[in-house]
């Protein structure tokens, strides 16, 4: 039974319609629902008891539950949510630097295909895709979760477990009832959407035109690197993606950032910084290097190290003289494994405190 997180406010009209129900109220539930961080209150609607008995009998408000929370000591906080199909998934909400504001991590699938050999979430491989109802919960979780804090949810990254583009047809739904201004009216442009590369996605996602960011995931500027961190690197390879890459930016207008996870003595060289500049000789794009947040062993078995923040620094100098925009992304949450590559779905079934 679709829960009121798979509506948008034409399918919910017509569901309504369907039940001899008025199906003007549509926008107003909706409103209010989101509102509420994903909790209707009658109390503020004036649709009349036709209505919420229809949505009390037919409609269920949510499809999740919060299973776990873990605060991290800079204030990141882990969430694990389960799902009435079946399966959880992590989501991740960092305060910002504003002290009203905060900064939200959706996961898109349960699991990962994409063996990306310094990620946990990969390791147990995909379980399965969520719905775009499932997706949109996660941001009212957070939303929710922000409001606590006395913080406003202000932006959202589908940076979480998964790869967002070979789930694109639910993450491109979700996106439109999250950002659009009759539900969850955060705004496509506070949204990004990242990639290990899946070239058709990147150009799907541009035609969609849904005014969001997109993130590449990277990780190394030529092709014999890169496919032993990324194996989707070998059926798309580095020149292919980059070109994707300005496909999407000039059809969008949005620069595109460049996620670059350093690992000590793999790419983190001042050959490998060269190369990157090169590719971004005649690209407007912005590199976020991300000092590597261990996990363990990756699934080839090699066990990957952080280099020195000196390291990171001077790979970034040599970026920055090459004229490319670039910043080392501060480390945050990974003290509870909150942080970039460190999700994966867990059995923790206890709400902390």
């Amino acid at each position: 039974m679709p829960a009121l997180t798979d509506f948008d406010v034409p399918s919910l009209a017509e569901a309504l319609a369907d039940a001899g129900c008025t199906a003007s109220h549509s926008q107003r539930l909706l409103r209010n629902f989101y509102d509420h961080h994903g909790q209707l209150d009658f109390s503020e609607l004036t649709v009349g008891k036709r209505v919420e008995a229809f949505i009390g009998s037919h409609i269920p408000q949510r499809q999740s539950t919060l299973l776990a929370r873990h605060v991290s000591a800079d204030l990141t906080t882990k969430l694990l949510v389960g799902f009435a199909a079946g399966g959880s998934a992590e989501s991740v909400l960092m305060p910002g630097h504003r002290a009203d504001r905060a900064a939200g991590c959706v996961s898109s699938q349960i699991g990962c295909a994409m063996g990306c050999d310094f990620c946990a979430s990969t390791r147990d491989g995909l379980d399965r895709s969520l719905s775009s109802g499932e997706i949109v919960e996660q941001f009212l979780h957070l939303r929710a979760q922000a409001a606590t804090m006395g913080r406003r949810l202000a932006s959202l990254v589908f940076m979480g477990m998964g790869e967002p583009l070979l789930n694109l047809a639910n993450v491109v739904d979700a996106i439109k009832r999250i950002a659009g201004p009759q539900t969850g009216a955060l705004g496509g442009r506070q949204i990004t959407v990242s990639t290990v590369g899946i070239v058709p996605g990147i150009d799907a996602l541009a035609q969609a035109d849904l005014n969001v960011h997109l993130a590449l995931s990277l990780h190394a500027p030529d092709d014999e690197t890169r496919a032993q961190l990324v194996p989707m690197n070998r059926r798309y390879p580095v020149a292919d993606i980059m070109a994707a890459a300005k496909r999407f930016q000039a059809r969008s207008g949005r620069v595109v950032t460049i996620e670059y996870c350093m690992l000590a003595g793999v790419n983190d060289s001042d050959r490998h910084a060269r190369l990157l500049a090169g590719r971004l000789a005649d690209f407007r794009a912005h590199v976020n290097l991300i000092p590597y947040n261990p996990i363990g062993a990756g699934l080839s078995g090699r066990s990957y190290q952080r280099p020195p923040m000196e390291r990171v620094l001077v790979f970034m100098e040599r970026l920055r003289d090459a004229g490319v925009v670039a910043h080392a992304r501060e480390t945050r949450g990974d003290d509870v494994n909150a942080a970039c590559g460190q999700l994966r779905q867990t059995m923790a079934t206890a709400l902390e405190p």
